[in-house]
């Protein structure tokens, strides 16, 4: 890919054609390729929720939308997607959800980037780089195996005082969903030290180009990811 890749972030009630592209681009990926029809990150509330940030994956004209993923701030107006998901199975999660709580999730990436390195590494280390600009101080995610290691690799670890040692079978009988915390999201202590790196590189310098390497080789990146500051 010789255009450069722009990664952006936004409130998304700030964008919302944006904001629809994503999440158009979600549930087509979840329909087609996993035959996965119905799940909590997937409904619409979330484009017109203050406390929803989207980071986009678009091509240079900021038309065409390769993937992403969401942060969404624990409000106590809209639930985050674990609870919903989750909840049923184990209401722990319930008292877990607190004022400066948060969650990573809608996490995809096209198959037009399949395998560059966005969905696993990409859009998961710019989620927890975010943080620090957004009043959280804990992080949830509920992973699908594919995603368990790239989340671990940025600083989460697997709660296992949820679900069956924080596994449950979700959104689907045959499908294993991974409950996962950051609780230091400022230090991330856990994380393996180049991502580490990375994250507070991008923290220090939100906006700036990169070039990523990928399993598919380098390519360019532009990060567009300084957020206007919220009412707190």
């Amino acid at each position: 890919m010789s255009a450069p890749i722009n990664v952006r972030a936004f409130f998304a009630p700030d964008d919302p054609e944006a904001a629809l592209r994503f999440y158009e681009g979600h549930s087509k990926l979840l329909q087609i390729y996993f035959g996965i029809t119905k799940i909590t990150s997937g409904n619409q509330d979330w484009i017109s929720h203050k406390n929803t940030v989207v980071v986009i994956v678009e091509d240079d004209t900021g038309t065409k939308t390769y993937g992403g993923a969401r942060v969404q701030i624990a409000d106590g107006v809209l639930p985050l997607p674990i609870e919903v998901a989750i909840g049923k199975y184990d209401p722990k999660i319930y008292t877990d959800v607190v004022p400066g709580s948060a969650e990573i999730c809608g996490l995809w990436n096209s198959k037009e980037v399949a395998g560059m390195g966005i969905g696993s590494l990409i859009l998961s280390r710019v989620c927890v780089a975010l943080m620090t600009q957004l009043p959280v101080k804990n992080v949830h995610v509920l992973c699908a195996p594919i995603t368990t290691r790239g989340a671990k690799r940025v600083g989460a670890v697997i709660d296992t005082s949820l679900g069956n040692e924080g596994v449950f079978y979700y959104p689907k009988d045959d499908l294993v969903a991974t409950a996962m915390i950051i609780k230091d999201i400022h230090e991330v202590s856990s994380a393996e030290q180049v991502e580490k790196d990375l994250i507070f590189n991008l923290r220090a310098n939100p906006n700036q180009i990169r070039t990523e390497t990928g399993p598919k080789g380098t390519f360019e990146v532009n990060y567009q990811l300084g957020l206007p500051q919220m009412v707190r």
